[in-house]
């Protein structure tokens, strides 16, 4: 584990001495937290607070989830300023961003006030057409090795994790905020030239599916999300809109279909 991702607390931990109660003098470590800027072409776009790790991925998958880029081809450099927690982008001739797009402060809770998919955007949201089918008793196999992967939390806490699931490549990813997550994951796909690979590919993520998540998941086009949680209203509405197979509370033999059971072989 990267130690830049923690640093060391003296804390008093509560213990118990028969019915008393006393505070015991202790060191616990505790997640960190950046504000990564993203700029781009010299101007800041957008204020991302996250772990520090995957910086230029969670740029480059951010900027995809926005619609900002549709692929690497748009990106003339990028490079990361460790001292300023800043991904300096340049982008490709004839790419620009939006006069009407103003910088964007997004906090690690997943609480946006842009959640749902931008009208100005629009086109780049497609409905998922693939017809792939899933046996639902490897799906609920990955979840129960999922649950278990992550380091971070196991040690420290105050993580979610996300894993790309494709039989030919797979990414997990750990951070502060469920969006960095699935933006961290489109930004490794985007950098080894494996997007061609989402259209047969499942995402498993360990906490509640917003409509934020689930706008990630139809730009990225993967037709199978499922969570350890739960999914919003806006979610599931969204999921059954644009043909995305939904499953929350999925644990070792048990969970709910929210949309597009027709992939599921049983």
């Amino acid at each position: 584990m990267e130690d830049n991702l923690y640093a060391a607390f003296d804390v008093k931990e509560i213990a118990h001495d028969g019915e008393a109660l006393r505070l015991i003098a202790t060191e616990k470590n505790v997640i960190g937290e950046i504000s990564l800027k993203i700029f781009i072409n010299g101007t800041e776009y957008a204020s991302l607070l996250c772990l520090n790790q995957f910086t230029e991925e969670l740029a480059l998958g951010f900027l995809y989830s926005e619609g900002v880029i549709d692929s690497m081809d748009d990106i003339a450099s990028i490079t990361y300023n460790p001292r300023l927690f800043a991904v300096m982008i340049n982008l490709a001739p004839g790419r620009a961003v939006e006069k009407c797009e103003s910088l964007r402060s997004v906090t690690s809770g997943c609480g946006k006030c842009y959640t749902y998919i931008n009208p100005l955007k629009h086109e780049k949201f497609l409905a998922v057409s693939s017809a792939d089918r899933f046996p639902l008793s490897n799906i609920l196999h990955i979840m129960k090795d999922f649950e278990r992967r992550s380091e971070i939390y196991r040690e420290i806490g105050g993580v979610h994790s996300v894993l790309f699931h494709h039989g030919e490549f797979s990414v997990f990813n750990e951070d502060i905020g469920r969006h960095n997550c699935f933006d961290k994951i489109t930004g490794v796909l985007l950098k080894n030239s494996k997007m061609g690979l989402t259209e047969d590919a499942m995402l498993f993520v360990s906490g509640r599916v917003s409509s934020e998540i689930m706008t990630k998941v139809i730009r990225l086009g993967v037709p199978v999300l499922v969570s350890r949680s739960t999914p919003t209203v806006a979610a599931a509405n969204l999921a059954r809109e644009y043909n995305i197979t939904l499953l929350g509370y999925v644990r070792s033999k048990s969970g709910f279909v929210y949309s597009g059971e027709e992939r599921l072989l049983l």
